[in-house]
C-alpha cells in the first residue's frame, strides 16, 4: 500500500509540470492562430475594398516591401502599367491605394471634408485653426531677415567643404546639407544657435534628430516594422523612443525658456520689437477670436514637426539641386555667372538679390519638379469617394497621393 502511494506521488510529481507545459503550448498555439486569423481577415477585407483597382502581385506577408533599394523605380514602372491608381501593400495588413493620375487627383483634391488622420499634420477644424494662427509667421516681412541667418549657416558649411577640398577628402553631401538646414531652421524659427554644424557629434539633440530621421525611414521600408507592436518591441523601437524622449525634452526646454523671457516683460510688444519675430514667438503669442492660444502640447507638436520635417525635406531638395547641377555643368556655369553678377563682390545673398537670379531660380524649380522632396501624401477617407470612371473607394480606407509618379 505504501509502495503504491509512493509511486502515485512520484507519477503526479513528474506529470504536473508536463501538463503545465502542454497547457502553455496549447495556449500559445491558440493565441497565434487567432492573431493569424485576424491578420488574414483584416487583409482580405482591405483587399476587397480595392478589388476594383488591379495592381501588382505582392507577397502575402511582405506585401510590396523591397529590401534592395529599388522601390522608386519599381513603383514608377507600376504607375505606367496600372493607370490612374493601384493598391500597394506594406506588410500583411497595411494597404494603400496609390493614386497617380491627374484625373483622379482632381477628384481627391477637390473633395472637401473627406480626409482625416494624415501622417504628420492635423485634420479638420483643428488643422484650420492652427493654419489660421500660424500663417502670419510666414509673411514676407518676417521672412526677409532670415536670409542673412541662412547665408551665415551656408557659409559655415562652405568653409567645411573648402577644408575637405584641400585634403581631397570625400564626404556625404546629404548629411552636410542636413546639418546646414537644421542649423538654419533653428536660428530662423526659434532664435536658437545650436552650433550643430561644428558640434554635431557631441550635441545630444542633433544626434536624436538624425536618429529619428533614420528610424522613421527604416520603419516604413523594412519588414516587419510597419507593425506597431513589433516595432515597439524591437531594438529599433527602443532607440526610437529614446530619441523621441531626448528630442521632446529639448523642445520643452526651449519653449520653457522662451515663455520665461516673454513673461518677464510687462508688455509682450517690447520684447517682440527689439528682435526679429520668429516661429516660436507666434506659437506662444497668437490667439484666436475667443482669445484662446495654443496648448502646450500643441506648441510642442508644431515645433517638433516643423523642426523635423522642415530640415529633412529642405535638405533633400537642396541635395538634388546640387546633384543636377553636377550632372549639367553648362547650366551650373550659367548659374554661377548669374550669382556672381548679382553679388557684385558681396560675400552672401540678401533679400533684394533674389529677384536678380531668374535663371538660377528656374533651375531650382526644375530640379524640384524632377525630384520632389516629398514624393507623396497619405490620407484616410471619412466617406466614400467615387471617381469619374465609376470606381469607388469605401469609407475608412487609406489612400496614397503620389506626386512623383
Amino acid at each position: 500500500m505504501e509502495v503504491c502511494q509512493y509511486f502515485s506521488k512520484t507519477i503526479k510529481f513528474y506529470f504536473e509540470p508536463f501538463r503545465l507545459y502542454n497547457v502553455l503550448v496549447v495556449v500559445c498555439i491558440f493565441y497565434f492562430s487567432v492573431v493569424l486569423y485576424n491578420l488574414v481577415i483584416t487583409r482580405e477585407k482591405k483587399m476587397r475594398a480595392f478589388e476594383q483597382f488591379p495592381g501588382p502581385p505582392g507577397n502575402w506577408l511582405f506585401g510590396h516591401l523591397r529590401q534592395d533599394g529599388t522601390d522608386f523605380s519599381i513603383i514608377t514602372k507600376w504607375g505606367e502599367q496600372y493607370p490612374y491608381a493601384f493598391p500597394l501593400q506594406f506588410g500583411p495588413t497595411s494597404i494603400y491605394l496609390t493614386i497617380h493620375h491627374s484625373s483622379y487627383l482632381k477628384t481627391v483634391l477637390a473633395s472637401a471634408g473627406i480626409f482625416t488622420d494624415c501622417l504628420l499634420v492635423s485634420a479638420g477644424q483643428k488643422w484650420f485653426r492652427h493654419r489660421r494662427l500660424l500663417t502670419p509667421g510666414f509673411h514676407y516681412d518676417i521672412l526677409k531677415p532670415y536670409v542673412k541667418l541662412m547665408a551665415d549657416s551656408a557659409n559655415i558649411m562652405l568653409d567645411k567643404w573648402e577644408t575637405y577640398a584641400k585634403t581631397e577628402q570625400s564626404f556625404e553631401l546629404f548629411q552636410q546639407v542636413s546639418l546646414m538646414t537644421l542649423d538654419s531652421i533653428m536660428k530662423c524659427a526659434f532664435s536658437y544657435n545650436s552650433n550643430c554644424q561644428t558640434e554635431s557629434g557631441t550635441n545630444p539633440y542633433i544626434k536624436a534628430v538624425f536618429e529619428l530621421c533614420y528610424l522613421v525611414h527604416l520603419r516604413w521600408r523594412w519588414f516587419p516594422y510597419p507593425s506597431e507592436t513589433i516595432f515597439h518591441l524591437s531594438p529599433h523601437g527602443y532607440r526610437y523612443r529614446k530619441a523621441c524622449k531626448i528630442a521632446h525634452s529639448h523642445t520643452e526646454e526651449v519653449i520653457r525658456k522662451r515663455k520665461e523671457a516673454l513673461s518677464k516683460e510687462k508688455e509682450q510688444d517690447i520684447l517682440l520689437k527689439r528682435r526679429n519675430l520668429d516661429f516660436l514667438d507666434i506659437l506662444l503669442c497668437t490667439q484666436d477670436e475667443q482669445q484662446q492660444g495654443l496648448s502646450d502640447e500643441a506648441i510642442r507638436a508644431e515645433v517638433d514637426t516643423f523642426m523635423f520635417e522642415g530640415h529633412d525635406t529642405t535638405a533633400s531638395g537642396i541635395s538634388w539641386i546640387l546633384y543636377n547641377m553636377a550632372c549639367y555643368p553648362e547650366h551650373q556655369q550659367k548659374c554661377r555667372e548669374e550669382i556672381q553678377e548679382a553679388l557684385k563682390g558681396k560675400d552672401s545673398m540678401e533679400w533684394e538679390d533674389l529677384s536678380k537670379i531668374p535663371y538660377t531660380t528656374m533651375c531650382i524649380k526644375e530640379s524640384l519638379r524632377l525630384y520632389l522632396p516629398v514624393p507623396g501624401l497619405a490620407r484616410k477617407l471619412t466617406k466614400p469617394m467615387t471617381f469619374f470612371d465609376g470606381r469607388t473607394i469605401p469609407e475608412g480606407r487609406a489612400v496614397h497621393i503620389s506626386v512623383s509618379i
